[in-house]
């Protein structure tokens, strides 16, 4: 491996290691004696029958585990039981919580057994007393992890809907706007189920701005969306094209949200991790390596064909101009961008990482780009419905592709990253992470 991808891989991974979901629980919770403490709230084992943990997300294996090892040999230990909802990949043995498969690898929509698990955690929570504490464990890709559809509705409905806004394009907030309107859980409905005295939510956050109603589709936080704005979402990205029992559905319900939202019960949220925890420490071992650091923040968002052109733009002008930093400089970013499939016919393989990172290298057609090495990845190590995390442009993948005749830009209007970077030494995988917290983009440009 050349330097700049060995550096690009150290800062990258540096800051998925700052948001290990296990560590991030475990650090918020702390036991004295006869008295818990998580964040900032305190809870009396004396007055505690027990403390239950349910929850949904690719983080929350690691999240339940560090709340185990947090509570191993204390009074409240005894007390401690739950179901997670999880995909797959994530299982891992545990002693007290139970992690529940709730969708296979790369399938990131609902399923049956995740539907199975989501009826476990309603019959928890409608089953917890007043002398209860519940503990809520939620991160990214939540929302798929937990479908229970609303009378009218579906699996197959709901796997349709998903499908076709996620080709759309259509960014994270309006596909979990929709969700939260054909669900028994989101929105705040899982808490309207809640029957403990205690409910404490401990979220990492995988959304820009870490808005609690949108992380995992705000399970235990009060909805300000409408029936009507996700009407809107649909008809505006579907058309015609709106399944006939999802119509259905959200017609009776407009108008009538404030009649189906009951009082929630108090609950306490805490963002325990979120993208800028972890771009943060790259940017500080990107320093540490030497290099200038120009951050774009954690808030990048858009089509991601479009931000690779622009950070191509931005490491050349670091390149040839000195602006608007000099090199060596590493740029560092973080966010969530999409991907617009509609109307391309038999579009290729590839996610969102993918397409950042072979835009970017279309934009040096065959220039030459040594000197120049982004790596684009998603935290949680999936990228789109790939075994990869993201991807390398760099001169290598350059190299790679002219010698074996590869056109670029077919490739990218194809939307077809994941054969190209096969061909060319290009794709960064990972296997799970165990955490999640968008994406993570580290582009060098050496001196």
């Amino acid at each position: 491996m050349n330097r700049l991808r060995k550096d690009a891989e150290r800062i990258w991974w540096s800051g998925v290691a700052a948001v290990h979901a296990a560590n991030l629980v475990r650090d918020c919770v702390e036991v004295d004696g006869n008295r818990l403490t998580i964040c900032d709230h305190t809870i009396d084992v004396a007055k505690t029958e027990r403390v239950l943990v349910v929850g949904a997300g690719k983080a929350c294996a690691e999240m339940a585990a560090g709340l185990e090892t947090a509570l191993q040999g204390s009074q409240f230990d005894s007390k401690l039981s739950g179901w997670i909802n999880v995909p797959e990949p994530c299982l891992r043995p545990m002693r007290k919580i139970h992690l529940h498969a709730a969708r296979p690898a790369g399938v990131n929509e609902p399923t049956m057994s995740g539907v199975e698990g989501t009826e476990r955690i309603l019959d928890i929570v409608q089953q917890a007393t007043e002398d209860d504490v519940l503990i809520v464990l939620l991160s990214g890709g939540g929302s798929a992890l937990l479908p229970a559809s609303v009378e009218g509705m579906t699996l197959a409905d709901k796997q349709q809907v998903t499908r076709l806004l996620m080709t759309s394009g259509a960014p994270i907030e309006e596909l979990n706007c929709v969700r939260k309107h054909l669900s028994k859980v989101k929105g705040g409905r899982l808490l309207q189920n809640c029957n403990a005295g205690t409910v404490i939510s401990l979220i990492i956050s995988d959304v820009i701005g870490d808005p609690l109603e949108t992380i995992a589709s705000g399970p235990t936080r009060e909805d300000s969306t409408t029936a009507k704005d996700a009407w809107d979402i649909l008809e505006r990205h579907l058309g015609e094209e709106i399944p006939a029992n999802v119509k259905i559905v959200l017609e009776a319900k407009i108008g009538k949200d404030a009649e189906n939202i009951a009082e929630l019960p108090r609950v306490f949220h805490h963002i325990v991790g979120n993208n800028t925890t972890a771009r943060e420490v790259a940017e500080r071992t990107a320093d540490m390596l030497g290099y200038r650091v120009h951050s774009l923040g954690s808030q990048v968002q858009g089509e991601a064909k479009e931000v690779g052109k622009r950070i191509a733009k931005l490491a050349v002008s670091i390149r040839t101009e000195s602006r608007p930093i000099a090199a060596p400089a590493c740029i560092v970013g973080g966010g969530e961008t999409t991907v617009n499939l509609r109307n391309v016919p038999n579009p290729g393989k590839g996610g969102r990482n993918q397409e950042f990172a072979i835009a970017l290298l279309n934009e040096f057609h065959e220039k030459n780009v040594s000197g120049i090495c982004l790596l684009a990845g998603g935290t949680d190590g999936e990228d789109g419905p790939t075994d990869a995390a993201g991807a390398f442009a760099d001169e290598t993948v350059r190299e790679n592709a002219l010698l074996k005749n590869l056109d670029v830009t077919d490739y990218l209007n194809r939307h077809d990253a994941y054969r190209f970077f096969e061909q060319t030494e290009g794709l960064f995988k990972t296997g799970t992470t165990h955490t999640n917290v968008m994406d993570l983009w580290v582009a060098i440009v050496s001196g």
